[in-house]
């Protein structure tokens, strides 16, 4: 019985992200960050540190340093796993080293800025055996559980048509406006082939087949690319088809003036059909065909108990973005926890590995379709 030990790669001073994943990995009590490489430089990771009460010869100036280090370390003081926290094109040699160096991972989303190095990621978590979350943080939504838990269990029917939405304006600007909030976005380098598409696009996507239960197959996408001096995309329309034979519509767009993070998601079924916000996230409105229309709280008398297990406060009280990050890093940890103990493990309940290939190959399918003049592409 003690806390899992977390090393950060990235989330220096000044990086929103950063202190994000330390806030919600804390909330439950069960993760105490150890360690770091906070920045680029170690003079940059040892301020970090400071601020964060660590021990200075834990703060390291590279990933590299810190898995090749905590390695060294008695058994009982090392880090249990690495949590990534960088911009895109970061993602993949960090978590890439710290697996094949036996180190569990959470990493946040895009997982790699290819398909090939997605799919080195897959095949390394299953040689290894190891642990691999990916911070969708929308998953962890007690609500958005609860319609994934409503689709399993058949209460809606067959699932016939989705229509999802992920709108922001803080693009609106012009380029060089934008680009100093936060200029890597901008650079297909740092950010690889998708701009929108892999900021809000791949949290559209995941949500769709994490309630559904079911992935998407096929895309047609047209993308804008609005604004002199833009390359990628930062808008978007796409026609998707699923593996069930059921069929959707995506809308993706940062240049939608006024908007702030309006994330929902319509899933319609044979008897019924859930509707979930991202801003109005602690409820879930259910309409039937044959019932009145339902309107469900985390606390309301038709939640389901794993469900309402999920949510931390009394219901009125709403919950969001932290405690959806903090519900994702408590699912790992109770994972991570089990197969340390050497107990059998369950199913967990948090984006994986898996997840992260299914995303980066939505992108690239999106770009491709794009680039022919939305032709259907197979994912």
């Amino acid at each position: 019985m003690r806390k899992l030990r977390m090393g950060m790669v990235g989330g220096g001073t000044g990086s929103f992200m950063g202190g994000v994943h330390r806030k919600a990995s804390a909330m439950d009590g069960m993760i105490e960050l150890v360690c770091g490489a906070f920045s680029s430089t170690l003079e940059k990771s040892r301020e970090t540190g400071k601020s964060l009460y660590l021990p200075e010869d834990r703060c390291y100036g590279s990933f590299e340093e810190m898995i090749r280090s905590e390695k060294q370390l008695p058994e009982g003081e090392r880090m249990d796993f690495v949590t990534i926290v960088t911009p895109n094109h970061l993602h993949f040699e960090p978590a890439k080293i710290a697996l094949e160096n036996g180190f569990h991972v959470v990493c946040d989303k895009p997982m790699t800025l290819t398909v090939e190095e997605a799919e080195t990621l897959e095949k390394l978590v299953k040689e290894t055996g190891l642990l691999f979350a990916l911070t969708h943080n929308y998953t962890g939504n007690a609500m958005v559980k609860q319609a994934r838990k409503m689709v399993e269990n058949g209460e809606l029917g067959d699932i016939r048509k989705i229509h999802v939405q992920y709108l922001q304006g803080w693009m609106a600007a012009e380029l060089s406006e934008q680009a100093a909030i936060k200029p890597w976005r901008a650079d297909p380098s740092k950010s690889g082939v998708g701009g929108s598409l892999a900021d809000i696009g791949t949290h559209a996507d995941n949500l769709v087949s994490y309630i559904t239960g079911t992935r998407i197959t096929e895309i047609a996408a047209d993308l804008g690319r609005i604004g002199e001096g833009r390359v990628l995309d930062n808008d978007g329309n796409i026609l998707f088809r699923m593996q069930n034979g059921a069929k959707g519509t995506m809308s993706i767009s940062q240049i939608a003036v006024g908007e702030e993070n309006d994330l929902s998601i319509r899933v319609y079924g044979s008897k019924g059909s859930v509707q979930w916000n991202q801003e109005d996230s602690t409820r879930l409105y259910v309409k039937w065909v044959d019932k009145p229309e339902q309107t469900l709280t985390p606390d309301g008398n038709a939640i389901y108990d794993d469900v309402r297990a999920v949510s931390r406060i009394p219901k009125g009280h709403p919950e969001g973005y932290l405690e959806a990050f903090a519900t994702i890093y408590r699912s790992f940890a109770e994972h991570l926890m089990s197969v340390l103990d050497g107990h059998p493990v369950r199913q967990p309940d948090y984006p994986s590995v898996h997840d992260g290939v299914q995303g980066v190959r939505f992108i690239h399918a999106a770009v491709k379709s794009d680039a022919e003049n939305s032709a259907w592409v197979n994912l």
